[in-house]
Parts: C-alpha cells; structure tokens; sequence
C-alpha cells in the first residue's frame, strides 16, 4: 500500500476488442498491473486538483491584497468647513434658499448641500461661481470676508 498514489487516475483500454475501447479508472496497483499482463493500453494521468478546494485562494492572495491596501492613494481633500459656514451665513444674509443658489449658479442643491456640510471635494471652478453670487471669498487664507471688485491698474 505504501506505493498507492491518491492523486492519480489509471485508465485502461482493451486494444484486442474488435468493439470500441473500453476505458476504465482505477487506482489500485493489481488493476495496473494486471492490465498491462493482458496487454491493454494504460495510460497514468495525475490529476491537478485533486483534494483541493478551488475557491480557496490561499496565502498568496492575502499578502497582494495587503499589499493594494497600502499601495491606495490617498483621497482628494473635502472642502473646509469654515467654507461651508462662510457661505451659509452668506447665503441667509442675502435671504437665499440653497435651491435659489443652485439655480443661479447651474449646479445641483445637492452640491451646495453637501459643501456646505463639509463632505463634498473641493472644487475651484464651483467654489469660483458661488463665491461671484454671494460676493464673499471662498476659497484662499481669508474665507468668509466680502469680495472686492477687479484691481485697476493705477495710471
């Protein structure tokens, strides 16, 4: 028993049948033996996943999976909440519903929502257009302060 192979499949034909051959698996060590004394063709093929659970990934994939967890970047920075409290206090001064904003500013309520409450990325083309329809700055170091008028060149 020590020579018996679990992982193989013996397949045994009769080439002295005049009818098609007949194949047979087996893995004992007479059956092959006694089919090659009556000289049948055998043939031994190993099987590749025999006993394996194929779903199962195994270690490798942990360690890649790992590694794509340290390797992600970094996600883009939300908007400050000082900006969202400068334009809602901008907004209510100018007696203004965020849906009056979005209107006048051709984006959707739920952008000026979620900026005012601090989850939406910072967008410098939105902020740009807000910023012209409140008259008061955004974006830069003094957040909240009003807009001042285009500098003129001094002549």
């Amino acid at each position: 028993m020590s020579n018996t192979d679990w992982d193989s499949k013996l397949v045994i034909g009769n080439r002295a049948s005049t009818r098609r051959p007949v194949a047979i698996a087996s893995t004992s060590q007479s059956t092959l033996n006694g089919a090659r004394r009556a000289g049948a063709v055998v043939a031994t093929d190993k099987r590749t996943t025999g006993g394996v659970n194929k779903a199962h990934q195994g270690p490798d994939h942990q360690r890649i999976a790992k590694l794509d967890r340290d390797n992600e970047v970094a996600p883009p920075p939300k908007v400050n909440p000082s900006v969202g409290k400068a334009m809602q206090t901008a907004r209510l001064a100018l007696s203004m519903s965020q849906k009056d904003l979005a209107v006048k500013v051709n984006e959707k309520q739920s952008v000026l929502q979620d900026i005012e409450n601090g989850r939406a990325t910072a967008n410098p083309q939105i902020l740009a257009k807000i910023e012209r329809q409140l008259g008061v700055k955004l974006r830069g170091s003094d957040i909240g302060k009003k807009l001042e008028g285009p500098k003129r060149a001094a002549a």
